[in-house]
């Protein structure tokens, strides 16, 4: 669907299911150079089985209009202003890469929006290579070869696929040559600079599931223990044959981990009223 915040376009994948308030609200949140698509494999089964799904467009990305956000404080500020003007109360705040940092700051600065949080693909510091950070400013197209390579497990470049025709190496490709020139560089400098990850997770109280992909080069497994040692009942979980695009490469392990931790965190939360 298309909301107006600010008066500019948002675009908001839901599952193709309409807005239910009695039902628990997710927002899912893409990572640098991505749009909503990265959840499709798992987006429309929670909009299925149960929840509200808001799989969002950052601003000038994908479908949603500028202007972009610059910092990580920025975009989760922009986001609990996009759930406000839904009039949705709270939502587990899910994700993947720069989106992780966005949902783990959104948790400590906006706790009443968070009723839980899937942090995947995380890190802290989320450093970016200097040669990639180069490459996003003056040569975008290297800088994707790079990142898809970086960004999958040697698993899929294996046959075996889902269908005649499907590479979600390629796929991975094409979804970063979609986006708007400068929103690569911008994100990854972003993701760079944002220094209160561990500041932020001493302090969030929410129920925090952490995947992370066994074989991720970009976002390893020890990369994330800081958070998953900080935040308190935190719980981290490895996903088999998985890099950093995890949600492609093991769409149902990841769907599995998320709908269950998801099931577990609703049963246990305590409503004063109903909301989204």
């Amino acid at each position: 669907m298309e909301v107006k915040l600010g008066q500019k376009s948002v675009y908001i994948y839901t599952g193709s299911k309409a807005f239910r308030p009695e039902l628990p609200s997710v927002l899912m949140i893409h990572g640098a150079q991505n749009d909503h698509s990265v959840w499709i494999m798992q987006s429309r089964w929670l909009a299925h089985h149960g929840y509200n799904v808001l799989a969002v467009d950052l601003p000038a990305h994908g479908l949603s209009e500028g202007p972009i956000c610059e910092t990580v404080q920025e975009m989760a500020a922009w986001c609990g202003d996009l759930l406000d003007s839904l009039d949705i109360g709270a939502a587990a705040w899910l994700g993947h890469s720069m989106g992780s940092l966005i949902a783990l700051e959104a948790a400590a600065s906006r706790p009443a929006q968070s009723w839980a949080n899937v942090l995947l693909g995380s890190a802290f510091p989320m450093r970016v290579s200097d040669a990639l950070l180069d490459a996003a400013q003056h040569d975008e197209q290297k800088a994707f070869a790079m990142i898809t390579r970086w960004s999958h497990s040697g698993v899929t470049h294996l046959p075996g696929t889902p269908g005649p025709g499907f590479s979600i190496y390629n796929q991975a490709r094409r979804l970063m040559e979609r986006q708007k020139p400068g929103v690569l560089f911008n994100d990854f400098k972003a993701c760079n600079a944002y220094s209160r990850g561990l500041e932020c997770a001493q302090v969030i109280k929410q129920p925090t599931l952490i995947l992370s992909g066994a074989l991720d080069l970009m976002t390893p497994p020890k990369a994330a223990k800081s958070l998953a040692e900080t935040i308190i009942g935190a719980d981290m979980r490895i996903i088999e044959k998985a890099g950093h695009q995890m949600m492609a490469e093991q769409p149902d392990a990841v769907r599995v981990a998320i709908a269950r931790f998801l099931a577990d965190a609703a049963s246990r939360r305590v409503l004063p009223h109903a909301e989204g």
